[in-house]
Formats: structure tokens, C-alpha cells, sequence
């Protein structure tokens, strides 16, 4: 296994404004460093636990636009971002990622417009809005994917089937075994179950490594699919 290009994050609190509702976020409060040795890391938790958040901090610290997209997209539709990146500290293996690829569910519209501006005869538009969504992302991520890369996904199954996200699966899995390195926001179940791959939850308190098993994804899934005419007499009260 190739070293990681990022190894290791930390935070520098002493950058992060007092008032900062990051210092209110029980996952991230007080969190000195996480550290990668994985080429496939998740991040897992509730809504707003703080793993998107992370995430696009590394992005944005590593040089990618907020929005997501290349290295060489420069835009804004609106700045939402928070400051944590700017706190962070990154540890870089000794290699350079030739080529890498930052992806927001939230934003993917906004960046499939700008791949149509960015379009020139050298360099023809994939027309993405042709496309319907699920296509469109699975087709971007075909066309980005390259050995060598630094990928930052947050919640790539969004638009995805479920076959869909196996081939998703099988595209990160052998990305990852040529020397590629993804940090990956997720809910799907499937995508956790990457052989290998280092699971972080951001949810019971600091953030920590968990088993596929642990993840509520997993266990929400799997009491659903077991227990569903139960389950849902329950929740409906039928």
C-alpha cells in the first residue's frame, strides 16, 4: 500500500473564534488529530454531527474549491464554508497527488454548470444537465477517478440507485489499489462495506474508529430489512 497524501489532520483552537458554533459541535470539540493510513476513509454520523464539515475543510486546506470540482475551479455561488480550514494543519506524505476531484451532492449542479463554461474545444463539456442525475454522477465520477488522486466525496450515493452505488463501489475500490486516496462522506450502507476501508464516526461524543457493524447505517438498515412489517406497525401505529 502506497503512503497516504494526507497522513494526519489537527486543529489549532487557538484559530477557531470563541463564539464559533464549531466549538459546539461535541465531535469536533476538543479534537487534536486523526490520522489516515487507510487509502478509503469514511466519515458517518447524524445530520449536523460535523463530517461534512471536516471534510470540506480538508478540501478547501488542500486546495479545492469550496464547491467542489478540480483544483482549477474557481467559483462561488455562495460562501458557506466556515473557517475551520483555515485552523487546520495537515501532515503530506512525501508524494503529490497528480490529479484529484472534490465532490458536494448539495452543490453538483452548480459545478455541472460551470464545467459547461469551462468548456472549449480542447476540453468539451461531459452536457451533465443532459443527463439525469444519477447518471450524471456516476458518469462524472467515471470521468474523474484517476490513479494517483486525492478525492474528497461527500455523500456521492445521493443521486445512486443501489446498483448504481456498487459500481460506485467497485470504481473507489480499484482507484484506491492505484495509489489513489478518498476521504468519503457517507449514509449508504453499501459504500461502508468497502473491504479495508477505515470507518470514523462522528457521532457518541469525540470523534473515533468504529466497525462497519457499529455504524448506524449498517444497523438501521439491517433492523429495517428484518423487522420491517414490525417496525413499521410501530412507527405508524397500524
Amino acid at each position: 500500500m502506497s503512503s497516504p497524501f494526507i497522513q494526519s489532520i489537527s486543529i489549532d483552537w487557538d484559530r477557531i473564534a470563541e463564539d464559533s458554533y464549531l466549538r459546539n459541535m461535541e465531535s469536533l470539540c476538543g479534537l487534536r488529530q486523526m490520522v489516515f493510513t487507510n487509502p478509503i476513509t469514511f466519515f458517518v454520523g447524524e445530520n449536523g454531527s460535523g463530517k461534512s464539515t471536516i471534510l470540506e475543510a480538508i478540501a478547501v486546506a488542500s486546495g479545492f474549491n469550496p464547491e467542489g470540482g478540480t483544483k482549477n475551479y474557481n467559483f462561488s455561488t455562495y460562501d458557506s464554508h466556515s473557517e475551520l480550514w483555515e485552523a487546520l494543519r495537515i501532515s503530506r506524505g512525501y508524494k503529490k497527488a497528480q490529479w484529484g476531484y472534490f465532490l458536494r451532492a448539495e452543490s453538483f449542479y452548480n459545478v455541472a454548470t460551470k464545467e459547461m463554461e469551462y468548456a472549449d474545444f480542447r476540453h468539451p463539456s461531459e452536457r451533465y444537465h443532459e443527463r439525469s442525475h444519477g447518471e450524471s454522477f456516476l458518469a462524472l465520477m467515471q470521468r474523474q477517478l484517476k490513479p494517483n488522486g486525492l478525492y474528497f466525496l461527500d455523500e456521492p450515493e445521493a443521486a445512486l440507485s443501489p446498483q448504481r452505488q456498487l459500481t460506485l463501489l467497485m470504481e473507489i475500490y480499484e482507484c484506491a489499489k492505484q495509489a489513489s486516496q478518498f476521504l468519503i462522506v457517507t449514509h449508504s450502507p453499501i459504500l461502508l462495506g468497502i473491504p479495508g476501508a477505515d470507518i470514523w464516526t462522528f457521532d457518541d461524543g469525540p470523534v473515533h474508529q468504529c466497525e462497519y457493524e457499529d455504524t448506524d447505517s449498517y444497523q438501521v438498515t439491517e433492523m429495517f430489512i428484518n423487522n420491517r412489517k414490525q417496525l413499521l406497525r410501530r412507527l405508524l401505529n397500524l
